[in-house]
């Protein structure tokens, strides 16, 4: 029972029904601050109940779901980052982390090892603990409790064999850490962990010494605490007491008949609690003799103790706890004895006990001195006291105790059926819903969600369909369609405890074929690989409890093979279609492979050739497209060889190869699929739940947030034309067109070429958003999905014609609007702000929940937190949606504020979209048509409509994104809420993560969130969150290079950029990151890491293991985060310096991000961004991922601040490479939909491109001029070279450098200006010459044409242009050539060539003067260098001062004019003219 593990913002919310679910207990456990149980099922759900630390009354508060077996072991675990952990392990070997307060699952993993007993132990004091485990394996395992790596290995030197009860102490007075553990056959082993071994953490510990016991399978072993000579240990029959220096016997005590002893521990130091399998605890006193004159203060010191001892000296039984109602159940009670500390810091030990049946019990153990005992002693009753429970709890009182009771699926239709198996149909948004009594009732899906959820919702009962035709209960359902297209879309599957498979069509309702092959109930529904036989297509496949699998053939409606001759239950079926083959493993490990066609029985193959057989069938499948590359080097190729010609020993090898290829490919291939392998995702899922086979369902909706966005835009994009999309600024197609027809050649060929371009641009432009949208699988590339969008293009064209602009909705359409309607009014904050909760009823058309709401939470690996509807019981609507919401999770809080923000957003971005009176109601533009003056007024009411609408989705969206930690905080004052509830806030690393996130609203959203906590939470707060995260930050060296394989990267290099450095976006996207380079092996990179680390004295080598996937997760984080902070809240400093020391504003720098002598943090952080940046595309961290999107986002953020320590050329560069490989339709920066990752690196780069640009433009300008120069330079050598300049990063990114460019002149007009001679160099190196032929200028190239210190001859192809420093370049276009002329000795304001190209006039206000010059070839017939040489020089008057630089228009101030041939005007820009002859 797990939930979906789509890497999606996905919120799952519960409906449980009138009954509770079954929980049998297996094991319990309490939690470090001893206010939360936990217990573990049989059926593999874990139960967190909080606990009233006073009454000891647990709660049950929510489900944990991952498991697939049942749990065996539960441990607490803690660290020094204060996360209440739990570890669960279950009898097939998985391993859990929980974090109980936040509920996600914070690592799983699946060892071949199954534990049996788990410790919870902290090595040499240390707050981080490690899990001493123990099981049918002959070693000890420590396991790190937050990674659930291995560490340490404890094995045997003699006698090797399992261990059955293990204990972990540290000796008084001793350094060492000591293992005292027992193996199942009486042998005490202890094993001695110094420091060195926790150093050497990959050598095998060895045990010191061993001793043969009387104690066969025993199932605990305890120290006491209080005198760590004494030792319990508990075995079925007896349980004894040993003396830990030599492990003599001191005393022992047998079960009762019919009973067997469970575990024990000590009270204190002569009183000891065992439990038995009956879940009863008795308390005894040791024996001690009693010395005359001397309390003995110790068991085991007496020295009477160890002599022979009397009748009289057996343990004395004083106190047993039981239930008062004792009740037979088929699985023992789980028991566990834990010491509690009060809040008065008194010491409290407890007695939980788990049952069968869901009840948690409490005893509290009572303290009893020893003059109470002498008194008890002296009574004689056959009987010892006997003490009840102090408080019992269980899922069922507490489900009785909810008063409406908690609503199920179909709680409006007929409650008194339970449901068995249900189907959500996706495409036709209904439920099919199987049910006890053998009847199927199909419902309108959303509308009985919002009947169910939403207050003012009516009961939508006509489009209910009811279909009979079992006899008995319905076990499972299947709709073909909705898995492949191949199945006719109006059938529907079922299959049934009555042995039959029920054919119907969901049109009509009728039952179309019954089929009873098989002689057992249904158990599972499947359908055959799209690439089988042509018959086989057509069929499903049908496993019942007979342990038989059966073929359907749908078309045929016929049984076309029954596999019915398995002994044991089936586990798997995999396929081989090629081969015709069907693989059915069952429980007992055999394999039976049959052939589908001829309906036979090919082999049957036991042990592990089964496994690797399965195995080599999951790659094979994996690489079918692949063969023909492959050849005989592809090892399925060999498996089938092998398996023809019945050849075990072949298949063997193949698969070993299979495998190992299996595990490079998904280690190398895991991360790069993070962007691309995204499935699209449906915005609404309904999935039926249960704990076990037996019981009836649950369910839980999954909405997807990123789905319901992308839906929505895609929606809104398809009903625009392209003239639209541009004038909204979605896309900017025209303007790209018009830069990059610069850049190419302007011969007439090359003209007709780009008309021809042209012309298809616009005859496909009404296609465009579905060429810039990428969705399709992995691997695809923009180019490829937009050869799918041409194809089907008229089709398209058609349907966007013929939808004119409707006055209602298409069905498709109200869906989406709707899911977001439910979704949007169950995450509201209702009653935080009335204005707002007003609005939304009325104007936005959102709806109060009817209860409060059982969210749930999803993660990694499909893992889920569940509440459950009990906690907190009788809580008001009011109360839940403004406050208990918020209480839950600090992750769920992050999920649903994104969501929120993101759909707030997304609704305002469209035209008017509410919900008004149940409809959906949207406003469109008008059509350009004659209106009459009646349809004007109506438009312009829309239209106040319309501000009123995008005035209430922006309130939405800054209540969640801004206001909501206030508004709760000053409810929480108001209404003195519990202590147990605490708003969680949201967690900026999970905000930071999402920095970059596939979905640009859920990108957008995070963001925003994220900048408001940092602005939040103060200086203060920076500072902790930089002190915190500065630790997992990596070091670099000194810069590196891109080409070639010599990387220097310092001290944690290879931590963030080490294998399996985890995506910003969780759940199951990864940060793929990799510094290793090719021609350096990873290991040199882990011995330099360990080896900087300890020179640089950082904390880094203390969080083991330092080469852990978590800590990966942390480093990436910590980049993106110290990035964030230093970009926004970093550049202060420097303003400060020149603003005064009082500025408050120097308050918001967070130190190590500035100007300051302490740059540190600055350095480091620009350092780790560059990496990731400049980093070549590896496999593990590919050219396009959300981490390296992030680094470019955050350069182009904190460019100011991290500019110091940057190499400028390399990051200008490497950017607009990453614009050179997206297409040339990446559209702008608001434009939501989701885009190819190449395209999204592009658009991201374009963007940080901008804001390097405009922050600072100088050191764009200059270095973009520098790498100019040093490309024509390249370009003069390229043949001697033999270098490929059409491949260079500047020639490929000419459009993208006019764009910035054409920016900087707009906007920033007088940055430019001091640097007229380096712009004017990179425009010509851009713009091709051949438009400059026949063209001026101004009409090739307008922007440049503002300045008047820049003129341009077409008919001598010369460009002048004056400088600051007085000097004049100018430029020959024929011969590509510059020269440059010391004009004047100020700046030059304006120059002007005549219009016949032979006199050019220069002008300087600041020097007064005016100055003519002429171009002249020098030797014989004018064959020798040009000289230009000054013909006459004006002094002229001064400007006035109303004109001069500082005015509003310092640009303008003055420009030339040529009049004729021989005369030029100076024009000020106050009108006044005067002219001067040459």
């Amino acid at each position: 029972m797990a939930g979906p593990t789509s890497p999606h913002l996905v919120i799952p919310l519960m409906f449980w029904g009138e009954s509770s679910p079954s929980h049998c207990i297996s094991a319990i456990q309490i939690s470090h601050d001893h206010c939360t149980l936990v217990t573990g099922s049989h059926d593999g759900q874990l139960c967190v109940w909080v606990m009233d630390p006073n009454t000891y009354k647990a709660t049950p508060k929510c489900l944990l779901v991952g498991h697939t077996a049942s749990i065996v072991c539960l441990v607490a675990a803690k660290n020094t980052l204060e996360m209440e952990c739990i570890v669960s392990s279950s009898e097939n070997g998985e391993m859990c982390t929980w974090d109980l307060i936040d509920g996600q699952c914070i690592e799983s993993v699946k060892l071949p090892q199954i534990h049996s007993h788990i410790q919870s132990y902290s090595f040499g004091g240390t707050e981080d603990a490690s899990l001493f485990c123990i099981g049918n394996y002959p070693e000890i395992l420590v396991i790190d409790p937050f990674t659930l790596e291995i560490i340490m290995n404890l094995t045997s030197r003699v006698h090797p064999d399992w261990m059955a009860a293990i204990h972990v102490l540290r000796p008084t007075r001793r350094q060492d850490d000591v293992v005292l553990g027992l193996t199942t056959s009486g042998v005490v082993k202890v094993w001695t962990v110094g420091a060195q071994d926790l150093n050497n953490l990959g050598e095998p510990v060895l045990e010191h010494e061993s001793k043969q016991i009387r104690c066969l399978s025993a199932t605990s072993m305890t120290c006491c605490l209080y005198n760590q000579r004494t030792v319990i240990i508990v075995s079925p029959k007896y349980w004894q007491i040993y003396d830990a220096g030599d492990f003599s016997l001191l005393c022992s005590m047998a079960s009762r008949q019919g009973e067997s002893w469970v575990g024990g521990d000590f009270l204190a130091t002569d009183r000891v609690i065992v439990w038995n399998n009956a879940g009863t605890g008795f308390i005894y006193r040791l024996p001690t003799n009693k010395l005359k004159g001397h309390v003995m203060r110790c068991v085991v010191e007496s020295k009477d103790f160890h002599n022979k001892s009397s009748e009289e000296d057996f343990p004395f039984l004083y106190c047993v706890l039981k239930l008062a109602d004792e009740q037979k159940f088929p699985c023992p009670p789980s028991i566990r004895c834990s010491l509690v500390v009060k809040g008065d810091g008194r010491l409290v030990k407890l007695l939980l006990r788990g049952d069968a049946n869901g009840r948690v019990s409490v005893f509290s153990i009572p303290e009893v001195t020893d003059n109470q005992l002498e008194q008890i002693q002296q009574l004689d009753f056959d009987n010892p006291p006997i003490m009840n429970p102090q408080s019992c709890s269980s899922l069922a009182d507490a489900w009785d105790a909810i008063y409406p009771k908690p609503v199920g699926v179909l709680s409006h239709v007929d409650n008194n059926i339970s449901v068995t198996a249900s189907l959500y149909i996706t495409t036709q948004n209904r439920l099919v819903c199987g049910r006890a009594d053998g009847s199927i009732v199909l419902v309108n899906g959303l509308a009985t969600l919002k009947s169910l959820l939403l207050q003012q919702s009516q009961n939508d009962l006509q489009n209910m369909l009811t279909l009979e035709g079992h006899t008995s209960r319905v076990t499972c359902l299947l709709y073909p369609y909705q898995l492949h297209t191949r199945y006719d879309p109006v059938q529907l599957v079922s299959g049934g405890a009555d042995f039959t498979l029920c054919l119907w069509d969901i049109s009509s309702g009728t039952l179309l074929q019954k089929f009873c092959v098989q002689v057992g109930e249904i158990a599972q529904l499947l359908v055959p690989p799209a690439n089988s036989s042509p018959r086989i297509l057509q069929c499903i496949c049908s496993v019942a409890k007979d342990h038989s699998v059966s073929l359907i053939s749908l078309k045929e409606r016929k049984c076309v093979l029954l596999a019915s001759r398995h002994l044991f239950p089936v586990t798997c079926i995999k396929w081989r279609p090629l081969d015709d083959f069907m693989m059915v493993a069952c429980s007992d490990g055999t394999l039976y492979v049959w052939q589908m066609e001829t309906g036979q029985l090919d082999r049957v193959v036991h042990g592990m050739s089964a496994e690797e057989i399965l195995n080599a069938c999951d790659e094979s499948v994996s690489i079918v497209p692949s063969f023909q590359e492959g050849g005989l080097a592809n090892p399925a190729v060999h498996f089938f060889r092998g398996l023809k010609h019945r050849n075990i020993s072949a298949i063997r090898h193949a698969a070993l190869r299979g495998l190992n290829q299996l595990q490079h490919a998904s280690a190398s291939g895991h991360h790069d699929s993070g962007d691309h392998a995204k499935d699209r995702g449906v915005p609404l899922t309904i999935q039926g739940l249960r704990s076990n086979a037996s019981e009836k369902e649950f369910h839980a909706v999954f909405f997807d947030a990123e789905a319901l966005v992308v839906q929505l835009l895609h929606e809104e994009y398809s009903l625009m034309s392209p003239n639209t999309l541009e004038t909204h600024g979605l896309i900017n197609q025209s303007e790209y067109q018009k830069v990059a027809a610069l850049t190419h050649s302007a011969s007439p060929d090359a003209q007709k070429k780009i008309a021809g371009i042209l012309a298809k641009v616009r005859e496909s432009a009404e296609n465009m958003q579905h060429k810039i949208q990428s969705r399709s699988d992995a691997g695809a590339s923009v180019r490829s999905s937009e050869r799918g969008a041409e194809d089907d293009g008229l089709s398209n064209n058609e349907n966007v014609r013929q939808r004119q602009i409707p006055h209602t909705l298409p069905n498709d359409w109200s869906l989406t609007m709707e899911i977001a309607q439910l979704l949007l009014s169950l995450l509201h904050g209702w009653t935080l702000d009335k204005d707002l909760d007003h609005a939304c009823q009325n104007r936005l058309g959102l709806a109060k929940p009817k209860s409060p709401v059982c969210f749930g939470l999803i993660s990694r690996s499909g893992h889920m937190m569940l509440m459950l509807p009990t906690w907190p019981a009788g809580e008001p609507v009011d109360h839940f949606t403004s406050f208990g919401h918020w209480a839950i999770s600090s992750t769920l809080t992050t999920n649903h504020l994104l969501a929120i923000v993101a759909l707030s957003n997304t609704l305002m971005s469209m035209n008017s979209a509410a919900f008004t009176d149940g409809k959906i109601i949207r406003q469109f533009p008008p059509r350009e048509i004659a209106r009459s003056s009646e349809d004007r007024k109506g438009e312009e009411s829309s239209m106040v409509l319309d501000v009123q609408t995008k005035q209430g989705w922006s309130l939405m969206a800054t209540l969640h994104c801004v206001l909501l930690p206030d508004k709760v905080q000053e409810l929480q004052l108001l209404h003195n809420s519990s202590v147990l509830e605490v708003f969680r806030k949201a967690q900026i690393e999970m905000l930071a993560r999402r920095w970059q996130d596939r979905c640009l609203e859920i990108r957008e959203a995070a963001q925003a969130l994220l900048l408001a906590e940092l602005e939040r939470v103060g200086v203060d707060g920076r500072k902790s969150l930089v002190d915190k995260w500065a630790t997992f930050l990596p070091t670099y060296a000194d810069p590196f290079t891109i080409i070639g394989s010599s990387l220097s990267v310092g001290s944690n290099a290879a931590n963030l950029t080490g294998s399996g450095t985890q995506n910003l976006s969780i759940p199951s996207q990864q940060w793929g990151s990799d510094g290793s380079s090719p021609a350096r092996p990873t290991g040199e990179y882990e011995a330099e890491e360990d080896h900087d680390d300890e020179d640089d004295g950082e904390d880094v080598a203390l969080r083991r293991p330092n080469r852990s996937m978590e800590l990966k997760r942390r480093q990436a984080t910590s980049v993106v985060l110290l990035g964030v902070i230093g970009a926004e809240f970093g550049q202060d400093v420097g303003e400060n310096k020149r603003t005064g020391e009082a500025d408050p504003r120097k308050k918001k720098t967070v130190e190590g991000f500035g100007l300051g002598p302490n740059q540190n943090l600055a350095r480091l952080t620009s350092k780790a961004l560059t990496y990731l940046l400049l980093a070549p595309a590896t496999p593990k961290l590919p050219l396009h991922t959300s981490l390296r999107r992030a680094a470019i986002d955050l350069i182009g953020r904190g460019f100011t601040v991290w500019e110091p320590h940057l190499d400028v050329s390399k990051v200008l560069l490497s950017m607009l490479e990453l614009c050179c490989e997206g297409d040339k339709l990446i559209p702008s920066m608001s434009y939501g939909l989701p885009l190819s990752p190449a395209a999204d690196s592009c658009r991201t780069s374009r963007h940080a491109l901008t804001l390097i640009a405009t922050a600072r433009p100088a050191a764009f300008i200059t270095t973009m001029a520098r790498e100019v120069a040093r490309y024509i330079t390249l370009q003069q050598n390229a043949q001697a070279l033999n270098v490929n300049l059409a491949n260079t990063t500047l020639a490929r990114a000419k459009p993208e450098i006019l764009r910035v460019i054409e920016l900087l002149i707009d906007k920033m007009q007088a940055d430019i200006s001091d640097l007229l001679v380096e712009v004017t160099d990179i425009v010509l190196h851009c713009v091709d010459h051949g438009h400059l032929k026949g063209r001026s200028l101004s009409e090739v190239f307008p922007s440049l044409c503002r300045f008047s210190q820049i003129t341009h001859c077409s008919s001598s192809r010369r460009i002048a242009v004056g400088s600051r420093n007085g000097s004049l370049a100018l430029y020959e276009l024929r011969g590509q050539k510059c020269q440059y002329i010391q004009a004047h000795n100020a700046e030059i304001t304006a120059c002007a060539f005549s219009p016949d190209g032979k006199n050019l006039a220069s002008y300087s206000s600041t020097e007064n003067r005016l100055s003519f010059w002429q171009q002249s070839a020098t030797g014989v017939f004018g064959l020798g260098a040009v000289q230009t040489r000054c013909v006459k020089t004006y002094t002229t008057d001064p400007v006035p001062q109303c004109v001069r630089p500082g005015s509003t228009i310092p640009l303008r101030m003055a420009r030339l004019q040529w009049h004729s041939g021989k005369t030029v005007a100076i024009m000020l820009s106050d009108g006044s003219e005067t002219r001067y002859h040459l």
